[in-house]
């Protein structure tokens, strides 16, 4: 066989394994799938599935680092959005989050667990946390150019303010997904940016339209770096 047929190959069999995991841990959880059932959902071998990750952490990991460029993907489009004023682009991040993860709250209530770790930092070293370390410089980027423009406070640093923007964000996902499910995430976020935005928002801006930010799935794979080999594997489950 070819090498650039056994590449491609190579590359459909990891997209199935990964396809069979987000539907299994959207509609079971993270915990309770084990790697056998991942590999029966995809249609190879267990061994199959642990040659492409070496455990169901890195499986996950691989999963959350989509996640994560998909939203360094709408920060890029923020940046790139020189005519928008700051306030709408944090209202539209927020919409975005809050109608995305509406739309497939299984999934997300199946691994955000595993994402809010990564994202206060209790899982380090991964690629999925250096995706999330480059979403957090955009992220601090599009609020210091506000602060250029005038439209945000300068009172708070950038990055004090990513840090905000991010908690503010997380929390209110989380309190949806795992304490109350009722009402909209989309409205709630909405109301949670302009808990942000009233305390650094330098001007209202509300009658501006929200900009669409969705990322094609073409970036994702552009900008996802190639995984670096383990040391070592993890304990397998």
């Amino acid at each position: 066989m070819q090498p650039a047929r056994r590449d491609s190959d190579r590359d459909a069999q990891r997209g199935r394994i990964v396809d069979a995991a987000l539907a299994l841990f959207g509609s079971r959880g993270f915990d309770a799938v084990t790697m056998t059932e991942v590999a029966e959902q995809a249609g190879v071998a267990r061994a199959t599935v642990f040659n492409h990750f070496g455990s169901k952490h890195a499986l996950v990991e691989a999963i959350i680092e989509g996640v994560l460029a998909y939203w360094a993907g709408m920060l890029e489009r923020a940046l790139a959005d020189e005519k928008t004023s700051t306030p709408t682009l944090v209202r539209a991040l927020f919409d975005h989050m809050g109608s995305g993860i509406e739309q497939f709250h299984g999934f997300y209530r199946g691994v955000f667990r595993e994402i809010v770790k990564i994202q206060v930092g209790l899982e380090e070293g991964g690629e999925a946390a250096r995706a999330r370390e480059r979403a957090l410089e955009r992220l601090e980027r599009l609020l210091a150019r506000g602060q250029e423009r005038g439209e945000l406070a300068g009172a708070v640093g950038p990055t004090d303010l990513a840090c905000a923007f991010d908690s503010l964000a997380n929390g209110t996902i989380t309190h949806w997904l795992y304490d109350d499910t009722s009402g909209s995430l989309r409205e709630r976020m909405g109301r949670a940016a302009e808990v942000f935005l009233g305390r650094v928002a330098a001007a209202e801006g509300r009658s501006e339209p929200l900009p669409e930010l969705s990322v094609p799935t073409a970036w994702i794979s552009r900008h996802r770096p190639t995984p670096l080999p383990r040391a070592r594997a993890r304990r397998k489950r």
